[in-house]
């Protein structure tokens, strides 16, 4: 108690002297507080919490990362879905962190770095996959390649369009082909794969004043399987100036020892996209569009190739990978994943009803069967799969067909000596 409140003798006076006191010192410390966070607001404004003060501890964002990737802690648990990637992808992410480090070394030491790089990964892609002299373009997006394939193709044939531009399509509009097989949202300008129908169409394209300009081709797309007569299309773009790109998963192929004749003409190609991510178990690793072109100005108006370290950094997490692997492992993994694709076929083939859509690919590692609704009553397997009453309607036949596909693939897969790593769900045949 203050000395001058001791001075009142009445206790009463004296204890609401005291509790008044108090009461102020808490309204002003209040209004203190309140006064000091207002000036955080200020200086803050609308900033999220976690970016408010002076920041996170790493094992808080840490924390935060492994919630969002899991679930968070209120959510019912679930089983890891997280691919343990091994020391390859460790390999594949380190070269991530180590492009955002070397970016910082100086201009000199930076463009020599990044041409070595570049010019190692070119040359290493180039002679496993047997694409003799050929350029490399990396990019993240697997189509982006063939958006800059089609942009040189133009620069190619019409001399004018640096300086018009699109104007110069007019008189002659450009023609891009693509095969029936192509995979969904490559393009809506399809051909039918006979190839002679093909040339009756380029002719036709001809007398009507437009330019066929690109011809996409396959080689073993992921929902069809197929693989193009690339060496008879390769004779017919020589034939009409076309420019020639393929893509496919059996472009993998051109690393092993025996390759199809069907994929081996792809090394003829003007260009082919692959993608050695999927096929080499690599995560974050570009795409890469192999291109041959004697023209340095056209790739470089075209986007093919470019001058910026950042763009020639993008090779770096393949340049890493591809030397941890080494060509025996880069081989071994390809032949393992046709390896099991053939057996996963002769697998399928013993059951009366699967039906294989695509089996003269030899060697292919993509598998493309259907399920037949009707259950044999004689299959113990099948007989615990309840079959349901088809309704009328497409739509209802085609969910039941598929429902009944992924109960058969959950009972039936243990019948398998190898694990099913994925399937999809078929398009319409």
């Amino acid at each position: 108690m203050d000395a001058s409140l001791e001075k009142i003798a009445d206790p009463t006076l004296a204890e609401m002297g005291k509790n008044l006191k108090e009461a102020m010192k808490m309204l002003e410390d209040s209004q203190r507080r309140t006064e000091e966070e207002n000036g955080k607001k200020l200086i803050s404004g609308d900033i999220p919490g976690p970016l408010q003060g002076s920041g996170q501890d790493m094992v808080s964002i840490l924390q935060l990362v492994q919630n969002l990737m899991h679930g968070d802690e209120d959510e019912e648990p679930q089983s890891p879905r997280i691919q343990n990637i091994g020391e390859q992808g460790h390999m594949a992410l380190l070269g991530h962190s180590l492009g955002a480090y070397i970016s910082t070394l100086d201009k000199e030491k930076l463009r020599k770095l990044t041409t070595r790089i570049l010019s190692d990964t070119t040359l290493w892609l180039c002679r496993i996959f047997r694409y003799e002299n050929g350029c490399a373009y990396f990019h993240e997006e697997e189509r982006e390649g063939l958006a800059k394939i089609c942009r040189l193709a133009i620069h190619s044939r019409y001399e004018d369009f640096v300086v018009d531009g699109f104007n110069v399509l007019y008189n002659k509009k450009p023609v891009i082909y693509l095969s029936a097989a192509a995979r969904p949202g490559l393009g809506q300008y399809l051909c039918n794969q006979d190839v002679a129908f093909l040339e009756k169409m380029i002719k036709d394209d001809i007398e009507r004043g437009r330019l066929p300009l690109l011809l996409v081709a396959n080689a073993g797309t992921a929902a069809v399987g197929h693989t193009d007569k690339i060496g008879r299309l390769k004779e017919l773009c020589e034939q009409y100036g076309i420019w020639l790109h393929v893509e496919g998963v059996n472009l993998a192929t051109l690393a092993l020892g025996y390759v199809s004749s069907s994929v081996l003409a792809a090394t003829k190609c003007d260009s082919m996209t692959m993608t050695p991510g999927p096929w080499l178990g690599l995560p974050a690793v570009p795409a890469v569009t192999l291109y041959k072109h004697d023209d340095p100005a056209l790739t470089l108006v075209a986007g093919l190739t470019s001058n910026k370290p950042a763009d020639k950094l993008r090779a770096l997490p393949l340049w890493l990978s591809l030397q941890y692997l080494g060509l025996d492992g880069i081989v071994e993994r390809i032949k393992h994943a046709c390896q099991l694709s053939q057996r996963l076929q002769e697998s399928l083939k013993k059951v009366n009803y699967i039906k294989i859509l695509v089996e003269d690919e030899l060697g292919s590692p993509v598998v493309v069967f259907r399920f037949f609704q009707e259950l044999p009553d004689s299959d113990p397997v099948f007989k615990a799969v309840p079959v349901p009453t088809m309704t009328p309607s497409a739509v209802g036949r085609e969910r039941h067909s598929c429902d009944a596909l992924n109960r058969w693939v959950r009972m039936a897969v243990a019948c398998l000596s190898f694990q099913v790593l994925a399937h999809h769900r078929p398009t319409c045949w």
